[in-house]
């Protein structure tokens, strides 16, 4: 990755050929060995982090001014801190395969060309700029140098996707996403609902997805179905469809076409969470046993609409079954694990966008289960009516 990165960007080849200590992580421009002066003129070393900004598969750029920085305050020879720089306190979580850069700061300085701030051309501009500002001091009074030539060209990228997930590192949370890092996901259904479920968590950074369906992919399966649609799609089975449309996204990914019961437990020894996305209350009950008797995890949908004059009504439901209370809410009746109902759901009438809500709401409460997003209460069950756009959500701790 190293040699590709530098050969298709030149900027990158330019910082490399004169020398600088530069290393990728994913998403990130590391320059290590940058010398530089503490308030009492002692010589330091620290490293430059900057954001890449993947355009396409090989090629990057930078997009802002800014840089992070791993070491204390730099100062002038004098020991006052250098102004302009805008300093301020910063943390940023890189990889594990960078764990000893500690980055502490951000700094922002615009440069300044013919009488006006502008932007930098690129990273070589960039880096030459901030280390002329930083390290001139110390090279000055010690005679340091930050072109080393220790580039390090072992490290490899630790990604699920095939592409570059830019959109973690410009955010600052790879520390969040790795919570991800080891699980194990089943989505049990790929109708309406369970489709974009797929869609939200093939972009999750978890490592292993494995979807169930034994269905076909007829024409009213593409209006509740994220992506583009290619015809020869129709009359094939889902598990192919949906298999063939993200392929290309990620790695530890697979669509079985079986149906899922009792016979489906050594598919999902290692799974750490599972999704039900089914409409039928007798395959739902069986999914339940299985999944409780294997002690995961797991999150039910569902929905019920009916007409009401002229209108459509109802509510869409996210109910989830912790390992631990698994009993106290399936006590509370919640899904339904009878014969399916006739309703005008099981129509296939067209409501995409109650399918993306309700995966959304389904991954959302997942995401929280993993500390990915706050949870201010154990909620188990949230019920969304369509009449008001009012959400009801019940929690473990409340009284019954």
């Amino acid at each position: 990755m190293f040699q590709k990165l530098v050969s298709h960007n030149k900027d990158l080849q330019s910082l490399v050929e004169k020398g600088y200590a530069v290393s990728f992580d994913d998403g990130y421009l590391i320059i290590r060995d940058i010398p530089y002066l503490d308030r009492n003129k002692r010589l330091c070393i620290a490293e430059f982090v900057c954001k890449m900004v993947f355009t396409d598969m090989e090629k990057v750029i930078q997009d802002d001014h800014q840089v992070y920085f791993s070491g204390e305050p730099p100062c002038e020879i004098n020991g006052e801190p250098i102004s302009n720089l805008q300093d301020r306190p910063c943390s940023l979580v890189l990889s594990s395969s960078f764990s000893d850069i500690n980055i502490q700061r951000q700094f922002s300085n615009k440069p300044f060309k013919d009488g006006v701030y502008s932007v930098f051309a690129d990273f070589f501009e960039k880096i030459e700029s901030y280390t002329n500002i930083i390290s001139g001091p110390a090279i000055e009074l010690y005679q340091a140098t930050p072109y080393t030539f220790r580039s390090d060209k072992s490290i490899e990228f630790d990604s699920v996707f095939k592409i570059h997930d830019t959109l973690t590192s410009r955010a600052g949370i790879v520390d969040l996403s790795n919570k991800f890092k080891d699980e194990v996901i089943a989505i049990i259904g790929l109708g309406g609902t369970g489709s974009y479920i797929l869609d939200f968590m093939v972009k999750t950074p978890v490592k292993e997805i494995i979807a169930f369906d034994y269905d076909y992919f007829h024409v009213h399966n593409s209006f509740r179905s994220p992506g583009r649609l290619d015809t020869s799609e129709f009359n094939q089975r889902k598990a192919d469809v949906y298999h063939k449309r993200y392929e290309n996204f990620r790695e530890g990914f697979s669509v079985k076409n079986k149906k899922f019961d009792s016979e489906c437990e050594e598919d999902i020894a290692n799974v750490s969470f599972a999704f039900v996305c089914v409409d039928d209350g007798e395959s739902r009950d069986e999914i339940f046993k299985v999944l409780i008797k294997m002690g995961k995890p797991f999150l039910d949908v569902g929905m019920g609409l009916n007409r009401k004059d002229s209108f459509l009504t109802g509510l869409i439901r996210t109910t989830f079954y912790p390992s631990d209370n698994v009993q106290e809410v399936l006590d509370k009746g919640l899904s339904d694990l009878s014969k399916p109902s006739e309703n005008l759901y099981k129509t296939n009438i067209q409501i995409g966008e109650l399918n993306a809500l309700n995966a959304s709401l389904a991954v959302i409460k997942y995401k929280q289960f993993k500390g990915f997003y706050i949870e201010e209460s154990n909620v188990f069950n949230a019920l969304f009516s369509l009449s008001d756009l009012h959400m009801v959500t019940e929690a473990l701790n409340d009284s019954v």
